[in-house]
């Protein structure tokens, strides 16, 4: 029952964020896209820029940002440089990794840049 509750709350943060980065003009590309590296939460486009969006949701932001560990930031990266490999520019694409993180009371704060390439 537990799994399936952090999924549910996993699921409504994910909405949550991909509603905002629409609000703010971004197109959303992809909702937990997998390759081979690992899972993207979304991917949303700015012209021809790619942004890789990382959820985190827990009681508090700080809770939230200790969810991301540095194995999971490797994989992150890697299914990203899989994701553009696709693109016209390739491993040349403009690219950013956003993580998104989202408190028990529905607050998001978008950390920009969070992990380097």
């Amino acid at each position: 029952m537990r799994g399936a509750v952090s999924y549910q709350v996993g699921r409504a943060a994910e909405d949550q964020v991909e509603a905002l980065y629409q609000r703010r003009g971004f197109v959303i590309a992809g909702r937990r896209w997998r390759g081979k590296g690992g899972e993207i939460d979304l991917v949303a486009r700015d012209g021809a820029r790619v942004i890789f969006i990382e959820v985190k949701s827990a009681r508090t932001f700080a809770e939230a940002a200790d969810h991301l560990s540095a194995r999971q930031a490797a994989r992150l990266c890697a299914a990203a440089s899989e994701f553009v490999a696709g693109e016209p520019a390739g491993q040349g694409t403009e690219m950013r990794f956003d993580v998104a993180l989202v408190d028990g009371a529905g607050r998001i704060d978008i950390v920009e840049n969070a992990i380097g390439f």
